[in-house]
């Protein structure tokens, strides 16, 4: 299979597909790989890095996308990139579909074979190719969280851990998963007082046994939720629905009952938001300011940090692009139903039911679509 490799154009994003490495595991597989040039350059690999791993380099994304069989990215395709998709490619990348209209209408438009990182899954119900990402952005929010609450961001003027005599700033994490845990590792660290929001039992206990009397695992209802955020100095959004546009748990009562110069990071960005006055916000310009409360909503933060996440990511993905490559769509996805779970758009067709219902598009089972 011919794999292509194109250089990423969102807004600060620094990541690539794949890095030198995993292009020698397609090679050694009988793949060809081509790869646009300066595609890496600014995590530290050069076209000469590529080619000395068996790559073909391009000089535009054009080419890249008219030759290839499959196109391997990190972010959801710019306008300009799905125009350049064709009926029967492959396109294996987080999409974050559902509350992206206008993506979808391209994808549906295009034919193409769309299979998102973010809804494969696994045997044990994680989502083991957003999981990375969501390792990376849980420690980020804190780091991000914490520069919102100074006063020259327009926030508190609060260090989260305090010092001697006085008190830590409270993070309230809404959503124990992957993001949750990850945010709070970093606020423990840092010393503020944490407090992790979770409607499901077994999270709970898993937190409290894993961080003790160093978290604050309550269960989510309506009046802990509110309790718990009007208190907040820093608020983690964290919550996903696989699939599905995040709830809004957060509301703008809420937000205009916060402290001034409280602030929110809201991770769940990519599938709308879980915080109502979210929008989605650029590493150009990360914060906006709604009745005195600082937003976080930067739609692709481990973007910032992109040597540490694209070795991350490609550790997860590599796997599955060979298994792409070497079986074909058809039967690398008919023979794992979790890697089936990854497929959102074919042929026109959309397979994610929580996509089709946000966006009133007729839903396909991924099975009756692929034959």
């Amino acid at each position: 299979m011919i794999i292509g490799v194109p250089k990423e154009i969102k807004n600060h994003e620094y990541r690539v597909g794949m890095v030198p490495a995993s292009v020698r595991e397609l090679i050694n597989h009988g793949h060809k790989v081509l790869v646009e040039t300066n595609a890496a350059n600014d995590i530290g690999f050069t076209d000469a890095d590529y080619v000395a791993a068996g790559a073909e380099i391009l000089s535009t994304a054009a080419e890249v996308f008219a030759q290839a069989e499959m196109i391997v990215k990190v972010k959801e395709p710019q306008a300009v990139e799905r125009a350049m998709l064709r009926e029967g490619q492959i396109l294996f990348t987080y999409l974050h579909l559902a509350p992206d209209l206008a993506q979808t209408e391209d994808l549906v438009k295009s034919k193409a074979i769309c299979i998102a990182y973010e809804t494969v899954t696994d045997s044990n119900g994680g989502l083991p190719l957003l999981a990375p990402m969501s390792e990376v952005a849980g420690r980020m929010s804190i780091q991000a969280g914490a520069q919102a609450l100074e006063k020259s961001n327009a926030g508190r003027g609060m260090l989260l851990g305090g010092v001697p005599g006085v008190e830590p700033a409270k993070v309230v994490v809404i959503g124990g998963g992957m993001v949750g845990n990850n945010a709070a590792q970093m606020a423990i660290g840092m010393g503020a007082e944490v407090v992790i929001l979770d409607r499901n039992i077994n999270v709970l206990r898993r937190l409290d046994a894993q961080f003790g009397n160093k978290v604050k695992a309550i269960y989510s209802t309506t009046d802990a939720l509110e309790k718990h955020v009007l208190e907040a100095d820093l608020v983690i959004g964290g919550v996903l629905i696989p699939g599905a546009a995040a709830p809004k748990l957060v509301t703008a009562e809420h937000i205009k009952n916060m402290k001034p110069g409280s602030a929110i990071v809201d991770v769940a960005i990519d599938q709308g938001g879980c915080i109502e006055t979210s929008r989605a916000t650029t590493h150009a310009e990360p914060t906006f300011i709604v009745d005195e409360v600082v937003h976080y909503c930067v739609a692709n933060m481990p973007g910032a940090v992109p040597r540490t996440s694209t070795f991350a990511l490609n550790n997860a993905t590599l796997p599955f692009i060979i298994n792409l490559a070497n079986k074909g769509y058809k039967d690398a996805l008919l023979s794992d139903q979790h890697f089936l779970n990854g497929l959102n758009v074919v042929d026109g067709k959309v397979t994610v039911r929580e996509v089709a219902e946000n966006l009133g598009f007729e839903f396909f089972e991924p099975k009756v679509a692929l034959s």
